[in-house]
Parts: structure tokens; C-alpha cells; sequence
């Protein structure tokens, strides 16, 4: 079996121990994905089972199809068919379309999406009559989400886990939402494991179960730290005969805690399936050993793990880079420079990527890298600018600063919303048209006459009055302020605060550092033209690109040189998660960090700055705690930033906030009591510097405090 000799000593034990409870102790760049393959392909070779007595269990479509071409090849290229190879949701509706009669169903089911989904639970509300502007469907849904992750139907849900949603009613409405989706025949993706473990549960439905134990010898599962209760759940009630159960998984990189995985799962797999066997593969194909190292030393701090430590095929490598810096547009300057030498190196950019922990810190490295004309892609997501809420505020910005744009009055006459419909905007744009006047002089005159309905008048004339108000604060309001001001008065911040989904609070931190943004220059037509500009770039046609991305979207994927940004605590571990999560929260913030280090093959580099602006404001920031968890002897520390020594004690209590010396000259050598020129203020002395900010006392124009990329050494 010539597959067998590609193997080292731990893959091939894996592959080869066939029968029985197998836990595959899989770390970052040790080749699951080769053992899963090759063992499907081995009990195959075997005789020991057919493809349709293996359930092999992935967690995406494209891993699937991977799976069933890579297993296809090692036999020689013939096809493998009649397997049950897919997602846990696609193989559980395979199952449920057989048996969807015992839960209330036809074959026929549908099954809805989110969108409509969230509709029903919204009918249900009402019709309890629940103020849906109080309690957002939305969270309501998210929260009968979370039940069905956890298996729970509707009558195993206690009070106490219901709490107050919906008044308390969130259980009746979770009851009700089942019981309508059973009239319509439909269900929606958390039913399809949810109806098949209430089949399997079912002493009623013994035989069901029997069967599925006689149709499946063995059962594989990919990604075993990802799953969630449900997900476990349907597992365990397959694999209890047979007990031929093979989960690979890696419990350092469990980090979708906060979408339902449970790392307890794949920590408790011994318990669960006695005599199971652990094999731990710890050969790493991928990094360098200075870079495995590093990433062992933060994730030893984790105490709920099982524990492994991962050995480079490729030698000892440079060592981690640890920078400081003064705020983020520094970070974003030294990342550049950086990526700038190494494309000198003729390391391509595809090979290249920028990690951050928020999306919010993307804005900063897109800016600075169309400043140097770096191809860049952001996976995951939209460019900064191009993000919904961020497109939403500039278009009250534009409007503000120029009411005849009509283009950004369409976009947010009825966002949040006001109660105008399409019938209503396409008639305010016929009034438009006919006068050959712009929309807003159309909806001020409209506002005079009673072709509209009174509330869509008395809405209408609201909003002008604001914009009207907005507009006359430019002259004597700073243009950040007047951006916060605007976005919180038009309601628009407050609508993402009552959005309940994940993503809010994301969207939140990007209007933020808009904000933030704002503040760099002179004036708000200023920062529109530089929106503006940036928008119309044009993308570079190759696909030789940089990758800026998540932390969280990076899992899976390796570059060889990696810069890891913003590890400040607050921003990295997060705030929030240790907030909501405590302990467990660090844990899996730490298992990130583990991730985020194991995507360099070759170069990984840490940064941190002194300072960030956060709504507008400045925030002082100390190091993470995850830096001086890194062994010293495998990290080069450097700093554009004289600080004070100060580190995390040895039990993880934070120190007083660390207290940063000033710098004498800035990155681009302004120093002090030099001379400058700037294009509005003329002449001038710098007093003080602060980061890439200056005072500086001008001849004629006296003191003011101005970026450092508006004035010139004379």
C-alpha cells in the first residue's frame, strides 16, 4: 500500500488503527487532512466497509468535495461512489427527508432561510403583542438559535434560561415558531439535526436508530472542536453501537465559542467513549520551530487543554518579531515599510498577510497601503469603505455637506426607518424630475402642499430641518464631533444598538473609527474628497495580492510571512469577551493568538501601539498580556516608543496602566524646535510632539496642533 510510506510514524498509527474510539490530536500544520483522507481510503482498500457504511462528517461543502477527490486519487483515480460524505446539515437532512414524517413533516419539506425566518418570529411577537422596537426579532431568533444548537426543543427550556426576552414569553414563542413551521412543512437549518435527535431519542423510534447502527461501521468527523451540543449530540447516538468513531480536531484552535462550539467536546472524548485511544500528531510541515515555540508558549497558559507540543520539519527559522508603536498609524507605516523590504526580497504578496482581531483596524492598513500603491484584498468582508454602515454615514455626511446629492438622500431617507415607502420616494424623485430640481428642494416643496400624507410630510420635514441644523454647525463644530453628532441624532447609531446579531457590534466599532478617522483632516469636504478618492482606486487587475483579514478568518489558511496586529489589551484579548466570558473568554482569546502565530511559514511579526483613538478619543493601551507569555529566546523585541518596563505578573494581574515617555522626534524626523511650513498656517515652530501629531507655534496663525503629513521641513 504505497499511500502508507508517504506517512510519518504518528499519521500512519492513525490511519492504520481502524477499529475502536480514535481522538487524532491534529496541531496546526501536522496533517489532518492527510490522515483523514488516507484512513477513509484505507478501510476502504481494506474491504472493511463500502462508501455507504462510512459517515464521514466535514464542516464545509468545499473540505467535502476536497475530501471525496483526494480519496479518489489515492485509489487510483476511480470513483468513489454512494458515500454519505458531507456537512453536518446536509447529512442530517438526508436522513430527516426519510423520516420527516415522525416529526410532523412531509419528504417535501422546505427549508427557510434566516431572512424569513426572523419574519416569522416577528409575526409571532405581534401577534403576542410584544413591542418588537423593545425586544428586536432579531435577538428572539438568535436566542431559539442558540437552544436548537444546544439541542433543546421548546419543553426543555427553563425559565431560567429563557429569563425576561419577549416579556418571558420568549418560550411560548419558541413553541409557537415550531409549531407554525410545522404547518408550512418547512424547518429551518437548526431542525435538521434538532428532528433527527429527537428521532434517535425516541424509545418509540428504537428502530430507526438500529438501523443507521447497521448501515454505518464507521464514522469520521473533521474539525471534532468545532462542534456544538446538537452537533455532538447526533454523533454520539450514531456511534454508540459500533463505537468505530475517528474525531481529529485540535483543542488549541477552538475559537467560535461565541457561534456555539463547545471545546469541551473533543476535551471529554476519553469519557465519552471508553478505551478510546489518543494519537497526537505533533510533526509540523508547515512553520518553523522559532514560530511553533512562540505559538507553544501562549497557548501552555490555557489550563482546559490536552496538551501537545509541535516539532518543525523545517528547522529553527528567524526568530518572532515584537515591535511597539505610538498608534496606529504607525503600526500601519511600519507594517508597509515592512512589506515593502520584502517585496524587495521577491516574497510575493500573495504570501503576505495582515491579521487583525477587529474589523474596525482594517481602515488604517487599506489607507497606507493605497498611499504605496500595495495590491491589497480584505477576506471576509468588504474594503472599509465599502461596508455597509460606513457607506450609510457618508452618505448623511455628503448630504450635510452638499443637500443637492441626491444619490446619499436616497440612501438614508427611510434608514433607520421612517415610514416612507417606495411609492412615496419614487414620487418625491417625479416631482424631481419634472421641475429639473434635485430631491431636496422636491421634498421641501412637497412639504408645503398636500400631496403627501401628513406623517410622510411631517417626516420628511424633520429630516431636512436636521440636515439643515447638521449644516449650519459645520462653520463652528470640529467635522468629528459634528459626524458623532449626526449619527447618534439621526438615529442611525441607535438603530445598530438595538440590532441584536453578531455583527452589530462590529458595525458599531467601524462607525467608530470613522470617526476617529475624521479627525485627521482639516476639514469635512476635505475628508470627503479623500473618501472619494479612495473609492474611485482602481483594484490592481493581479491577483498577486496582500491578504488583510480576522484573526477568526484566518483558520485553515498559511503565508509565509504573517503580521499580527493590535496585541493590546482591551483590543487583544478583547474587552468584551472577557467581559461576557471570563476565564473561558481569555482561553479561547489565547487559542486565537495560538491561531493566529501558526499561519506564518516563515516570518511572524507582533505588533502593538502605545496609543489608539476609539470614537474619537484617545486611549492609552499597555502590551497584552499574550506578549509576555512569549519565550524571550525565540522573540526579537523592538519599540519606536520608550516606555517603562512593566509586564503582566506571573498570575495573570494587570498592572497599572504603563506610562509612555514622549519622543523627542517623530518617525519622519520632525524633531523639536524645528522649523516647518504648512499650506494654510504658514510658518512655524514645533513646541511638542505627540506621535504623528505636532504643536507647533506658527509665525502668524499662533498655536495649533496638526498631522505631521501636512506640513514640510524648511
Amino acid at each position: 500500500m504505497d499511500y502508507l510510506e508517504t506517512l510519518n510514524p504518528a499519521q500512519r498509527e492513525a490511519v492504520e488503527h481502524t477499529d475502536g474510539p480514535l481522538l487524532v490530536l491534529a496541531g496546526a500544520g501536522t496533517g489532518k487532512t492527510r490522515v483523514l483522507t488516507t484512513r477513509l481510503a484505507h478501510i476502504l482498500s481494506l474491504y472493511k466497509a463500502t462508501p455507504g457504511e462510512i459517515l464521514s462528517v466535514t464542516f464545509t461543502n468545499k473540505a467535502a468535495i476536497e475530501m471525496r477527490e483526494r480519496v479518489s486519487n489515492l485509489m487510483g483515480g476511480q470513483p468513489v461512489e454512494g458515500w454519505w460524505l458531507g456537512t453536518f446539515h446536509a447529512l442530517a437532512g438526508r436522513m430527516l427527508r426519510q423520516h420527516a414524517d415522525l416529526v410532523g413533516l412531509s419528504s417535501n419539506y422546505t427549508i427557510i432561510d434566516p431572512d424569513d425566518s426572523v419574519r416569522l418570529v416577528k409575526q409571532l411577537m405581534e401577534n403576542a403583542n410584544i413591542d418588537i422596537k423593545k425586544t428586536p426579532p432579531k435577538l428572539v431568533r438568535g436566542l431559539i438559535d442558540r437552544w436548537k444548537d444546544r439541542g433543546l426543543t421548546p419543553d426543555k427550556v427553563t425559565a431560567e434560561e429563557a429569563g425576561l426576552v419577549a416579556n418571558g414569553k420568549a418560550i411560548q414563542i419558541y413553541k409557537n415558531y415550531q409549531s407554525r413551521l410545522q404547518t408550512l412543512n418547512a424547518c429551518d437549518f437548526g431542525d435538521l439535526l434538532l428532528h433527527m435527535i429527537v428521532i434517535f431519542q425516541n424509545p418509540l423510534h428504537a428502530d430507526i436508530l438500529e438501523q443507521y447502527h447497521r448501515r454505518f461501521r464507521y464514522i469520521m468527523v473533521d474539525e471534532y472542536q468545532d462542534t456544538n451540543v446538537a452537533q455532538y449530540l447526533w454523533l454520539r447516538l450514531l456511534a454508540k453501537k459500533s463505537q468505530n468513531i475517528c474525531v481529529v480536531g485540535d483543542d488549541d484552535q477552538s475559537i467560535y465559542g461565541w457561534r456555539g462550539a463547545e471545546v469541551e467536546n473533543i476535551l471529554r472524548f476519553e469519557k465519552d467513549f471508553e478505551g478510546a485511544k489518543i494519537i497526537r500528531l505533533e510533526d509540523n510541515y508547515r512553520s518553523t520551530q522559532n514560530i511553533l515555540t512562540a505559538a507553544d508558549g501562549v497557548i501552555a497558559n490555557n489550563s482546559n487543554r490536552l496538551g501537545k507540543t509541535l516539532k518543525s520539519t523545517k528547522g529553527i527559522g528567524d526568530k518572532v518579531i515584537v515591535h511597539g508603536l505610538w498608534d496606529g498609524a504607525s503600526e500601519a507605516r511600519w507594517v508597509g515599510e515592512h512589506i515593502e523590504q520584502l517585496q524587495r526580497q521577491k516574497i510575493s504578496n500573495k504570501e503576505i498577510a495582515v491579521l487583525v482581531r477587529a474589523g474596525f483596524q482594517m481602515r488604517e492598513f487599506e489607507e497606507r497601503f493605497m498611499t504605496l500603491g500595495l495590491p491589497y484584498r480584505v477576506v471576509g468582508g468588504p474594503r472599509f469603505y465599502e461596508r455597509m454602515e460606513v457607506r450609510d454615514a457618508l452618505a448623511y455626511l455628503r448630504v450635510t455637506a452638499q443637500p443637492h446629492d441626491d444619490l446619499a438622500l436616497e440612501r438614508v431617507i427611510n434608514t433607520p426607518k421612517r415610514g416612507l415607502g417606495n411609492t412615496t420616494i419614487e414620487r418625491l424623485y417625479a416631482h424631481a424630475r419634472t421641475l429639473n430640481i434635485s430631491l431636496s428642494d422636491a421634498i421641501l416643496q412637497l412639504c408645503e402642499t398636500d400631496e403627501l400624507k401628513p406623517k410622510q410630510r411631517a417626516t420628511l420635514r424633520t429630516l431636512m430641518d436636521d440636515f439643515q441644523k447638521w449644516r449650519d454647525a459645520i462653520p463652528s463644530t470640529p467635522h468629528a464631533e459634528l459626524a458623532d453628532l449626526i449619527l447618534k441624532e439621526s438615529g442611525y447609531i441607535g438603530m445598530w444598538k438595538a440590532d441584536k446579531s453578531i455583527e452589530s457590534e462590529g458595525r458599531l466599532e467601524n462607525l467608530r473609527e470613522l470617526v476617529s478617522a475624521m479627525a485627521e483632516y482639516e476639514s469635512l469636504p476635505e475628508f470627503l474628497e479623500h473618501v472619494a478618492l479612495v473609492m474611485d482606486a482602481q483594484n490592481n487587475d493581479t491577483q498577486d495580492k496582500i491578504t488583510i483579514m480576522t484573526f477568526h478568518g484566518a483558520k485553515g489558511l498559511e503565508f509565509d510571512c504573517v503580521f499580527l496586529t493590535g496585541w493590546e489589551e482591551g483590543l487583544f484579548p478583547s474587552q468584551r469577551t472577557l467581559d461576557e466570558n471570563g476565564q473561558n473568554g481569555l482561553e479561547e482569546e489565547r487559542r486565537l493568538a495560538y491561531v493566529g502565530i501558526t499561519r506564518a511559514r516563515e516570518k511572524a511579526m507582533i505588533t502593538h501601539a502605545a496609543n489608539r483613538r476609539t470614537y474619537g478619543n484617545w486611549v492609552n493601551n499597555i502590551p497584552s498580556r499574550f506578549i509576555g507569555e512569549l519565550p524571550e529566546d525565540v522573540i526579537e523585541t523592538s519599540s519606536d516608543v520608550q516606555a517603562r518596563s512593566n509586564h503582566w505578573d506571573s498570575s495573570g494581574h494587570k498592572p497599572a496602566p504603563r506610562t509612555f515617555i514622549q519622543t523627542q522626534e517623530t518617525a519622519n524626523g520632525f524633531a523639536l524646535g524645528g522649523r516647518v511650513q504648512h499650506g494654510t498656517f504658514g510658518y512655524g515652530k514645533i513646541i511638542n510632539i505627540d506621535g504623528n501629531k505636532l504643536d507647533i507655534v506658527f509665525d502668524r496663525a499662533g498655536r495649533k496642533r496638526v498631522l505631521e503629513n501636512f506640513v514640510e521641513a524648511v
